[in-house]
C-alpha cells in the first residue's frame, strides 16, 4: 500500500533518513556539542590541569592530560564536533603542541558566536569579523615576540621553551625531564638545519622512578642476547634481514636412503655448509650479528665457536633504525658482508636494568643519528605519560628548527592580543565589530582555564591582567606558582613559548570554529546494514520450563 510523505526535503530522501535545519536545529546544536567537548579538555589545560582517565575500544587504559591522546581515544562521533578534532589533530601534526589550545579557544569562540547570534546578528557578519580578527591577531603576533633562541646546540638557550612544554604535562618533574630530551636533541642534531623527531627513540622499562630516567647516545633494545657472547667492543655488525638460519629450498623433496651410512653423513653436508657460512661471516670482520628473523640452534653453535654476538630484533622498523645508526645495510640472505656492508658501534652490550634484560648499542662521539631516552617509572601508566611529554618536548625542539622566535607564556600573549583585538574592533564601523570584539574576548579563555585549574578566582587575575597590559608590560602572565592571584614576568621566568605553535593555533581554531558556523542544516542518510536481528529469549535452549 502506497504511503504519501510529508511534503519537504523528507519526501525526496530514502526512509530513517534525518535532517536538521535552521539556528535552532543545526547550528546550536553544533556550538553546544563543540562546547561540551572543549570543556573536557579545558579542565586538562596548564602545568595544574587534571588528569582524565580514557578506557578505549579495546579496553586499554590511558591516565593522562594530554589533549592529542584524549581525542585520539575517545572516537568522537558528533560531525561538528569532529571538525574541532580534525583541526587539533592539524595542531598536533603540524607542530606537535598546543593542541589544547586549539580546543579551548575554538570551543570559545564558538560559545561567544552562539550570544551574538541570539542577539540577532546573522551568521555571515560573525564569521566575517571572526575572519578579519584573525588576520589581525595574525598580524600584532610577531610584535608579541619576546626572544628567540640565538643557539640551537646550546642547551642553556633551548631550555626554557622546552621545560614550558614538558610542564604542561609533568609538572615536577619538567626541570629533569626537560634537560634529558635537550640534550638527546641536542646530541643529534647536526649542522646542516635537519632534525628529524624519529631520530630519538623512547625505551620504557619499568621500576625505579621517573628522576632515574637517563639518555643514552644509540640504540636500546628491551631483549637478551642470543649466544654465549653478551658483550662486544668495537663492534662491527652485520645485520641480516632473513632468519640466521640455513637456506630452505622451496620444492619439496624426498630422500632415499640406502644403508646407516648415508644416514649419518646426511646432515653433515648441511653442518659444513652452515659452518662454512658462519666462518665467512667472521673472516669478513664482523663480530655481532643482527638477525630479523629466527636464530637456528646449529647457527648459533657455530657463532659461539667463532665468537660472534647474536642478536634478534623482531621488528623490521627496529632494524631499519638501527641500520641507520651503525651505518649498515640490511642483508636478504646469509652471505659475508663487505666492509661497505658492515656497520660500526663503540660498544654493544647486555645489561640489566631493573630486572628487564636490555641490548645497549652504545656510541661514545654525541655525533650519532639517533638518541634513546630510557623511562623509569612505578607503572606504566606513568612511563606513557611521560612519553608523551618526551614526544612533545621533541617536537617543540623540531619546531625552532623552524623558526626560532619565542612568545610569552602562561596567558600573556593572549591577553594582549585581546586588548589590541578590541582597540581594532572598535574602530570598524560595520556589525562586525561585534565579531572581532568576541573574538577578543576569546583569548581570556586561556589565562581563565589556568586560573580556574589552579584554584584562583579567574575574573581578579584577567582584571589585573588588563591593568598591567595597559600600561604597556606585554610580557606579565599569570603566575602558576605564586600565592593567590600574583602575576610575574614570563620572559624573566623563562616561560616562553614557541611563535609558530601560537601562530598555527590561532589560525586552525578560528578555521575550525568559522567552518562549524557555516553549517545551516545537517543531513544524514540512513546508516547501512540490513535490521538488527531479533532479541533472543535468555534461556532459549533451556526445555525444562516447558
Amino acid at each position: 500500500m502506497h504511503i504519501p510523505r510529508a511534503p519537504g526535503l523528507a519526501q525526496m530522501l530514502k526512509d530513517g533518513a534525518k535532517h536538521f535545519s535552521g539556528l535552532e536545529e543545526a547550528v546550536y546544536r553544533n556550538i553546544q556539542a563543540c562546547k561540551e567537548l572543549a570543556q573536557t579538555t579545558r579542565t586538562a589545560y596548564g602545568p595544574n590541569g587534571m588528569n582524565k582517565m580514557v578506557i578505549n575500544h579495546v579496553e586499554k587504559l590511558f591516565v593522562t592530560s594530554d589533549a592529542a591522546t584524549i581525542l585520539r581515544e575517545l572516537e568522537v562521533q558528533h560531525p561538528a564536533a569532529k571538525m574541532v578534532v580534525m583541526a587539533s589533530h592539524m595542531q598536533e601534526q603540524e607542530v606537535g603542541d598546543g593542541t589544547n589550545f586549539v580546543l579551548v579557544f575554538s570551543g570559545a569562540l564558538l560559545e561567544l558566536a552562539e550570544e551574538l547570534l541570539r542577539m540577532g546578528l546573522s551568521v555571515s557578519e560573525v564569521i566575517e569579523g571572526y575572519e578579519a580578527a584573525s588576520r589581525k591577531a595574525l598580524e600584532i603576533l610577531p610584535d608579541l615576540v619576546c626572544s628567540s633562541v640565538k643557539n640551537l646546540h646550546d642547551i642553556e638557550d633551548i631550555l626554557p621553551v622546552i621545560r614550558t612544554s614538558v610542564m604542561s604535562k609533568q609538572y615536577g618533574h619538567a626541570d629533569f625531564l626537560s634537560k634529558l630530551i635537550t640534550q638527546a636533541c641536542v646530541s643529534i642534531f647536526s649542522d646542516s638545519g635537519h632534525f628529524n623527531v624519529d631520530n630519538i627513540r623512547v625505551c620504557k622499562i619499568l621500576g625505579s622512578g621517573v628522576l632515574n630516567s637517563s639518555v643514552l647516545h644509540g640504540m636500546v633494545f628491551k631483549r637478551e642476547t642470543e649466544g654465549d657472547v653478551t658483550s662486544v667492543k668495537d663492534a662491527k655488525i652485520a645485520v641480516y634481514s632473513c632468519p640466521f638460519d640455513c637456506m630452505v629450498t622451496e620444492t619439496k623433496g624426498t630422500v632415499l636412503l640406502k644403508n646407516a651410512d648415508e644416514l649419518m653423513t646426511f646432515s653433515k653436508g648441511e653442518e659444513n655448509l652452515m659452518e662454512l657460512q658462519v666462518k665467512a661471516i667472521a673472516d669478513a670482520g664482523a663480530n655481532l650479528i643482527v638477525t630479523g628473523g629466527k636464530v637456528a640452534d646449529m647457527a648459533l653453535h657455530y657463532a659461539n665457536k667463532y665468537q660472534l654476538m647474536v642478536v634478534r630484533l623482531n621488528s623490521k622498523w627496529d632494524l631499519r633504525r638501527l641500520c641507520k645508526t651503525v651505518g649498515a645495510t640490511a642483508l636478504p640472505r646469509l652471505t659475508p658482508p663487505t666492509s661497505e656492508e658492515v656497520g660500526y658501534c663503540d660498544s654493544v652490550y647486555l645489561s640489566e636494568v631493573g630486572d628487564t634484560q636490555v641490548v645497549i648499542f652504545k656510541h661514545d662521539k654525541e655525533d650519532g643519528l639517533i638518541s634513546t631516552v630510557v623511562i623509569r617509572g612505578s607503572t606504566d601508566n606513568i612511563m606513557d605519560d611521560v612519553e608523551r611529554a618526551v614526544d612533545d618536548g621533541v617536537n617543540t625542539f623540531k619546531v625552532l628548527t623552524k623558526d626560532k622566535r619565542c612568545v610569552p607564556g602562561a596567558g600573556a600573549t593572549e591577553i594582549e592580543l585581546a586588548k589590541r583585538i578590541t582597540t581594532y574592533g572598535e574602530s570598524c564601523p560595520g556589525l562586525e565589530q561585534y565579531g572581532i570584539k568576541k573574538f577578543a574576548e576569546a583569548f581570556e579563555s586561556i589565562p581563565r582555564a589556568l586560573a580556574e585549574n589552579s584554584g584562583v578566582r579567574a575574573n581578579e587575575i584577567i582584571s589585573k591582567l588588563y591593568a598591567v597590559h595597559q600600561e604597556g608590560n606585554k610580557n606579565i602572565g599569570f603566575d602558576i606558582e605564586g600565592d593567590g592571584s600574583r602575576l610575574k614576568d614570563m620572559l624573566e621566568a623563562g616561560i616562553v613559548d614557541p611563535y609558530l605553535v601560537k601562530y598555527w593555533g590561532i589560525k586552525l581554531a578560528t578555521n575550525a570554529a568559522v567552518t562549524v558556523l557555516r553549517v545551516d542544516q545537517i543531513i544524514m542518510a540512513k546508516q547501512a546494514g540490513g535490521p538488527k536481528p531479533p532479541a533472543q529469549k535468555k534461556d532459549w535452549d533451556d526445555d525444562q520450563n516447558e
